[in-house]
């Protein structure tokens, strides 16, 4: 891992922990949820459920990419992986009732269902990727769930920074179901054409 890797693995592992750990109280009824939230017309029961997927899915998304634990015949990358899947999974297709239930209108509802259901995609893509043994565009499908996964940090990013904004909030919010989101697909898709990675050819199978 370069320099600039290992700085930016060790700006995103704290920061995802932070938003786990954070995000793991409305698992235990701990504290206050935000109007926005507790008005959504499915938050009962699929809040919990999302939660309970996003958080084991941020909790393991940064040790993916360690170099040490990346190699597949590694047992830690695997069992981590299997359960960063089915996290991302279980937070998606959770995710997609509570976009339907948005109390913010069609717009929220739109940014975040589209979130939800790419990142089951992309997810599910990588997975077989990597059942198939084709590991570099298992890792290319793999960057770009995390970059889909992290929009858990950067929404509420968006939501501080809406805090200090002459906007109103629910415009505001209209706006963040698809910002906390498409910039960070962009870099990614950035990231893997610098790199020259080919992840939507699907047809061959890597040497092991």
């Amino acid at each position: 891992m370069g320099r600039r890797q290992r700085l930016l693995w060790w700006v995103f592992m704290p920061i995802c922990a932070l938003v786990a750990v954070v995000s793991a109280r409305y698992l235990t009824g701990a504290g206050p949820i935000p109007p926005v939230i507790a008005t959504n017309e499915f938050a009962r029961p699929f809040l919990v459920i999302h939660v309970a997927g996003s958080v084991a899915a941020l909790a393991t998304a940064c040790f993916q990419f360690l170099p040490r634990l990346r190699p597949p015949a590694s047992r830690l990358h695997r069992l981590t992986g299997r359960v960063y899947v089915m996290g991302c999974l279980v937070g998606g297709i959770a995710g997609v009732p509570l976009a339907l239930g948005a109390s913010t209108g069609m717009i929220s509802s739109f940014g975040f269902g589209i979130l939800a259901l790419a990142w089951i995609f992309v997810t599910v893509q990588g997975w077989r990727c990597a059942v198939e043994c084709r590991f570099s565009a298992h890792r290319a499908w793999m960057i770009r769930s995390f970059a889909l996964t992290f929009a858990a940090v950067t929404l509420r990013l968006y939501l501080i920074l809406l805090e200090f904004l002459p906007v109103d909030f629910e415009e505001g919010y209209r706006a963040i179901s698809f910002l906390c989101w498409v910039p960070n697909w962009i870099v990614a898709e950035v990231h893997l054409y610098r790199r020259g990675t080919n992840a939507s050819n699907l047809a061959y199978r890597e040497p092991a």
